[in-house]
């Protein structure tokens, strides 16, 4: 349990860096109230397998399997594209769509592949992420968010990662590999699930 009149230490169930600059620049707003770090014997534990069938329980189980392993509250995410005409894939199987070894290119140009000839409303998609919140074993909170956009015909930009260059954001008139990270930490599906977890965690901070 969280020491109140600390900063909320938040251990990142993520061996990737970019993903830990990500959550902290999420948490700037907070200020110096939030500390967010890698789990320090996440390199030698035993590795979660994202097997499950929805991105919520693929999230819940990372949580829940480090916050077994570490002191403390433990934060992990999972997130895809979900294409309605595509009967929502590529949905929970995002990040492995191409086949486990392929690239983000591989894996847009799939996309694209699987697109051509679909005009309109067939067009639309959306970026959807599950945030899960877990301590010691046990679930604290699952908070989830998700964007509403159009899949272009052909990438735009050079900024983001995924299908960020093909997911074209109409509020903003803009792919998601053009906008900037700042405009990005505002309005992406993985910033508002951050940010309700954040919320809540805070709030229950100063009770």
């Amino acid at each position: 349990m969280h020491a109140p009149g600390k900063p909320l230490r938040l251990y990142v169930a993520s061996s990737n860096p970019g993903k830990l600059r990500e959550y902290r620049a999420l948490a700037e707003p907070a200020g110096e109230s939030v500390d967010l770090v890698f789990i320090p014997i996440l390199d030698s534990a035993a590795v979660f397998e994202e097997i499950w069938p929805t991105i919520a329980e693929n999230a819940a189980g990372k949580a829940l399997h480090f916050s077994r392993l570490a002191e403390g509250i433990v934060i992990a995410d999972d997130s895809g594209l979900v294409v309605p005409a595509l009967g929502g894939a590529p949905g929970v199987l995002s990040a492995r769509y191409a086949g486990p070894e392929a690239s983000d290119t591989d894996r847009l140009q799939k996309v694209l592949g699987e697109m051509r000839g679909k005009k309109g409303e067939d067009r639309r998609a959306r970026f959807v992420c599950v945030v899960a919140v877990a301590e010691s074993g046990k679930m604290r909170g699952l908070f989830s968010a998700s964007v509403e956009g159009i899949l272009l015909e052909e990438p735009r930009g050079h900024d983001g990662f995924g299908y960020d260059p093909i997911f074209f954001f109409p509020a903003l008139g803009k792919t998601y590999a053009e906008i900037s990270r700042e405009e990005k930490n505002l309005q992406s599906h993985r910033g508002k699930a951050f940010h309700k977890a954040l919320d809540f965690l805070l709030a229950a901070q100063s009770r």
